[in-house]
């Protein structure tokens, strides 16, 4: 999520280095391409919230989808929902997440957001915060 890696940034305006840039997330999303939505700083190697919402969204095609986090930087946990085009996952949930979507970020490590079960497609993920400081780092495919 950091600009020194970050590759498929979809919203409009681009990735804005090192300073809070509030983001609309991308109307279409191709494979592998991501954006943010709310008001995120995004620094060399992760993107914090700086708004007390925002999202993330990506375009995957994988069984599973997990996504280096931590918490703010006073330790505080976070919130989160997630979603798979635009639904809960139900019984696609990850072990970090319930079948509603629902998780929270405690601790700097990564989480395992979506299982897919069946027919693995290419799928739209959102995971909408609900509590200002996450720390986004990058996203893994199994």
């Amino acid at each position: 999520m950091g600009y020194d890696k970050a590759d498929s940034f979809l919203s409009p305006g681009g990735l804005v280095k090192e300073a809070a840039h509030n983001y609309t997330a991308p109307r279409h999303l191709e494979l592998n391409q991501w954006g943010f939505s709310g008001n995120w700083k995004d620094g060399a190697q992760a993107a914090i919230l700086t708004s007390k919402s925002g999202s993330v969204v990506f375009r995957f095609h994988a069984r599973d989808l997990h996504l280096v986090m931590g918490p703010a930087a006073d330790g505080k946990p976070v919130r989160f929902l997630v979603k798979i085009d635009g639904k809960p996952p139900q019984e696609n949930h990850g072990v970090d997440t319930d079948a509603q979507g629902a998780g929270t970020v405690t601790e700097h490590r990564l989480y395992q957001l979506i299982r897919q079960r069946g027919t693995i497609d290419d799928r739209t993920f959102e995971i909408e915060f609900r509590d200002l400081g996450v720390q986004v780092f990058s996203f893994t495919f199994g």
